[in-house]
């Protein structure tokens, strides 16, 4: 029985650390990305056309 109180208390003290370890995170700035999704609306249509796709190049280059 004392090993399942053991059990819980480490990991509530788990629990903790990754949610202050995550906290932290959030605050330092890590999850901002405010320049990508605006811009890449705008991109996906023009690589689509170019081609830039890998897949297809190769496919071009074994054809000729």
């Amino acid at each position: 029985m004392s090993v399942i109180y053991l059990l819980i208390c480490i990991s509530i003290v788990l629990a903790a650390t990754f949610l202050y370890i995550f906290i932290r995170a959030v605050r330092s700035g890590q999850f901002d990305d405010d320049y990508t999704p605006s811009v890449r609306m705008l991109f996906e249509d023009e690589l689509k056309k170019k081609g830039n796709n890998p897949k297809t190049k190769i496919k071009t280059e074994n054809q000729d």
